[in-house]
């Protein structure tokens, strides 16, 4: 991914911003010989408090390095990244307590129930019992997960697990929510609800 991306400032609180941003990576190509991929090169934008954000471009494009960098899952090469006034490379915990983030390939266990995948990520991220209890009941019916929230995630079509998903994503009330792929497996109605 490449280029200056800039989003004008909407008058609100700017939660983002990314300048000069780099990663590369090692590779080999043909023969042996090694060649160094620019996955991303010198990305610089800002992201305003209740403002949506996204990045288009073909597959291979640097779309989840980006993101993965973004939310302190990966470190780049060059240039500097601060969310919610926090520094992604020096402060990471803290980076980390504003964000939630949904990977492509998802993160539920699937050897548990949807609630309990739920309940687990609003403990881990500090919220007490009531407060995991009712903030999964609120993305429970949000999301209309309802009909299978306490099935074993293993028995959930795709649609179903992108759902819990996004919950998960969503259970600590991030500040900034990062989405990679947010519309995969779901159904027309599902992406026009989500």
């Amino acid at each position: 991914m490449q280029g200056n991306m800039t989003v004008k400032d909407s008058g609100s609180a700017e939660i983002m911003s990314v300048r000069k941003l780099r990663k590369s990576f090692k590779g080999r190509r043909g023969k042996g010989r090694p060649q160094v991929v620019e996955a991303v090169r010198g990305i610089e934008l800002s992201v305003a408090e209740g403002e949506i954000f996204g990045f288009l471009g073909p597959n291979g494009a640097g779309k989840s390095t980006t993101l993965r960098i973004l939310s302190t899952l990966l470190p780049a090469d060059a240039g500097e990244v601060i969310i919610a006034g926090h520094n992604v490379r020096t402060e990471p915990r803290e980076v980390r307590k504003q964000i939630g983030y949904v990977s492509q390939a998802g993160g539920a266990d699937p050897l548990a129930t949807g609630r309990e995948n739920l309940l687990l990520q609003a403990r881990l991220y500090g919220l007490d019992r009531t407060t995991a209890d009712r903030r999964s009941g609120e993305l429970i019916e949000s999301l209309g997960l309802q009909d299978f929230i306490d099935r074993f995630v293993k028995t959930y079509s795709g649609g179903q697990k992108r759902k819990l998903d996004i919950a998960i994503g969503m259970v600590h009330s991030p500040k900034l929510l990062f989405l990679d792929e947010p519309t995969t497996g779901l159904d027309p109605v599902s992406r026009s609800q989500l």
